[in-house]
């Protein structure tokens, strides 16, 4: 796996999907450590600490020489599904930002990753958490005095999760909502056969804090959620299948 930071303002998506398919380009660029992270993010000076998710999960990642962490690797096996088996990382981008309509800010996820199974690419959007909640706001305040932009933003999501548009899920976090839909939108660029929405999470307490947050999301599609498994999400959950997987990340990376 090769972990790629662009070499403009632009990110240029081509580029990445040639990238994906052994085609290398001059938009990206191979990182050379973790630091390299770092400018990716919204306020590097806030985000950029130790024990934080931001730099914990750069240096956990790097540190995999180009594999999948191990613990990410052993959770991705626990699911008996021909869709995922034999896992291989291909690429792996951090901060990638998905496009969403109704408005100009994308879904900024910690780490997108490409991946190979014997049945095609697999598309993987990473969350990475120490003891931060998923976001700010449950989907009812975020839809507080909502915009049109925000119920058409909304209702992509929905649609692309297979989730009932009529129904908003209340109490549930916005930011799962769409974590898991980009894994799908970004999925359909790549040509994926399969999205997957990862938590890593390195929260030392148990249960970690915003674990019941997760438990509501999968919740939405009838699955009772399990730590350290990989979990197909209902069929029809998707406009292509979906897992989503937690991850307890190695506590020695906080201390980077």
């Amino acid at each position: 796996m090769r972990i790629l930071v662009p070499t403009t303002k632009r990110k240029d998506l081509k580029g990445l999907h040639g990238w994906a398919n052994g085609r290398e380009c001059s938009s990206w660029r191979v990182t050379t450590g973790p630091e390299d992270w770092k400018e990716l993010l919204a306020d590097p000076a806030e985000h950029w600490k130790t024990g934080y998710s931001a730099k914990t999960l750069a240096y956990c990642w790097e540190d995999a020489g180009g594999c999948f962490p191990h613990e990410v690797s052993n959770v991705l096996k626990t699911v008996a599904d021909p869709l995922l088996n034999d896992l291989t990382p291909i690429l792996a981008v951090p901060e990638f930002k998905v496009p969403l309509p109704g408005g100009t800010t994308p879904s900024q996820n910690d780490i997108f990753v490409v991946a190979k199974s014997h049945k095609g690419q697999i598309s993987i959007m990473v969350e990475g958490k120490v003891d931060e909640e998923f976001g700010n706001y449950t989907v009812k305040e975020w839809l507080n005095n909502a915009s049109s932009g925000k119920q058409k933003r909304l209702k992509h999501i929905l649609d692309n999760l297979g989730l009932d548009q009529t129904k908003p899920p209340d109490d549930v976090r916005y930011q799962l909502l769409h974590r898991a839909a980009s894994s799908v939108i970004a999925g359909k660029y790549f040509n994926a056969v399969a999205a997957v929405m990862l938590v890593h999470s390195f929260s030392q307490t148990k249960p970690p804090k915003h674990w019941l947050d997760y438990e509501k999301f999968l919740s939405l599609f009838g699955v009772q959620a399990s730590a350290e498994k990989t979990q197909r999400l209902s069929p029809r959950s998707s406009k292509m299948p979906l897992f989503s997987a937690w991850v307890p990340g190695n506590e020695q990376y906080l201390h980077c």
